[in-house]
């Protein structure tokens, strides 16, 4: 008789096997859509009854992905439900759910452990669990292993573990699910062969690696890569700043060099899920072994007091104008964490809020992707997207332009904005009422 593993794979390369996805987000519904277009039969989990409602009726919660495809998804059998225990109709077990940082900057890890306690009395014979959060090497290990197997099921044999990273970058029209290469480490050598099967039917490249630890250090890598870079950039903007240099102007330069060099671009500070927290993750862990990771605490301190720079900036050009924040309008244009897309995860123009709010300004905000301030975990504004045009431009005793929207008509706003706070290197050519933050 053939042994778990072997029965799994086949349902999986036969498309036979149920996929169950929980947390319906921005790494969730994309995998589900991909899983559900090639025929399998998608189960999709979450805590949200609103999400599942809207899921349902065919309706779509995140901006880039068109209410179309959920229907059709609806349609051709994709069901979400809040009840966990339907985890045991589901073959495999991918779970998409949030790894934030606590007010200590220290993970959390409580939307993974309570999503695992959730599913485990629910968990058979015959299924693979798969973690796509991003977290610390030895989370998979450490905190999965044993629960999932407290109920005599034993990974390996016949219940399968792995790690596998999301790598999502929403609103990107260059990639999608299907052609962003997927890393894989299993707890054993079946389990990552069962991880491969499992992705290797939706991904184009799937990249096995020789444990999850391994591939949890991947996925850190490649977001502490881009945190480390960015915040010697920003720094760097700063050095040229005082030195009357214009920063865009020397990245572009540089950019030219054929070998060596790849172009990092300052900004306001960092957002989204990834860049802003995954460091920390590896810094939390690293003190477990005795070592004190400075180059990647460093970068942070200064991706972290970008927009307190930004701020600054903007007092700086207030007070030319004889002006006090404290008793100015100000316009934040783009509350996004990037261009063109509605995820406000992290994003650093929340922050520039806060502190505006906070030195007494009549503060109001723009973003077409973002209509109303949304429910956020520890932000919350009353506010709702003003409209743009020429007279309420010039209503404003200051816009901050924070995300960079296509969106936007730059040229409307240099022409009526009374002071433009630059915090992305829009307007490359020097104006007196533009200020480069």
């Amino acid at each position: 008789m053939p042994d778990p593993k072997t029965i799994l794979i086949d349902k999986l390369i036969r498309k036979e096997a149920v996929i169950g996805i929980v947390g319906l987000g921005y790494v969730g519904l994309p995998l589900m859509l991909r899983y559900n277009s090639i025929g399998f039969r998608v189960l999709g989990i979450d805590i949200d009854q609103e999400k599942v409602d809207r899921l349902n009726s065919g309706k779509s919660y995140i901006e880039h992905i068109p209410s179309a495809r959920i229907a059709q998804a609806a349609r051709s059998g994709f069901v979400a439900t809040t009840d966990f225990s339907r985890v045991a109709d589901a073959d495999a077990v991918i779970l998409c759910v949030p790894t934030p940082l606590n007010k200590y900057r220290e993970p959390d890890l409580s939307f993974v452990t309570d999503t695992t306690d959730a599913l485990k009395p629910y968990l058979r014979e015959g299924q693979v669990v798969s973690l796509e959060s991003t977290t610390y090497p030895g989370t998979t290990e450490e905190e999965l292993l044993p629960r999932v197997q407290e109920n005599g099921l034993v990974v390996g044999e016949n219940l399968f573990l792995v790690y596998s990273p999301e790598r999502e970058d929403p609103g990107n029209p260059d990639f999608e699910t299907r052609t962003i290469p997927k890393v894989v480490g299993g707890q054993t050598p079946a389990c990552r062969d069962v991880g491969v099967a499992l992705y290797e039917q939706a991904i184009d490249h799937v990249v096995p690696v020789s444990s999850t630890k391994a591939a949890e250090m991947t996925k850190l890598l490649e977001n502490i890569h881009r945190a480390v870079n960015i915040g010697l950039v920003n720094e760097m903007k700063i050095v040229a700043d005082r030195m009357g240099i214009d920063i865009f102007e020397v990245v572009d330069a540089a950019a030219t060099k054929p070998f060596g060099f790849t172009p990092y671009y300052p900004g306001p500070g960092l957002g989204g899920h990834c860049i802003p927290i995954d460091p920390f993750y590896l810094t939390w862990k690293a003190r477990e072994y005795g070592l004190h990771t400075r180059f990647i605490e460093l970068s942070g301190e200064v991706n972290r007091a970008m927009p307190e720079y930004v701020v600054g900036k903007l007092m700086d050009g207030l007070n030319r104008h004889g002006k006090a924040l404290s008793r100015s309008k100000v316009l934040v244009l783009g509350i996004a964490y990037k261009k063109n897309v509605d995820d406000m995860r992290e994003s650093p123009a929340v922050k520039i809020m806060e502190l505006i709010q906070a030195k007494g300004a009549e503060l109001a905000y723009c973003d077409p992707h973002v209509p109303v301030f949304p429910r956020m975990r520890e932000h919350h504004f009353d506010l709702a997207s003003v409209d743009l045009n020429a007279e309420s431009l010039a209503g404003y005793d200051a816009v901050v332009l924070a995300t960079d929207h296509d969106r936007f008509d730059f040229a409307q706003i240099k022409q009526h904005a009374r002071l433009i706070v630059d915090s992305r290197g829009t307007y490359r050519e020097p104006a007196d009422h533009i200020i480069k933050a």
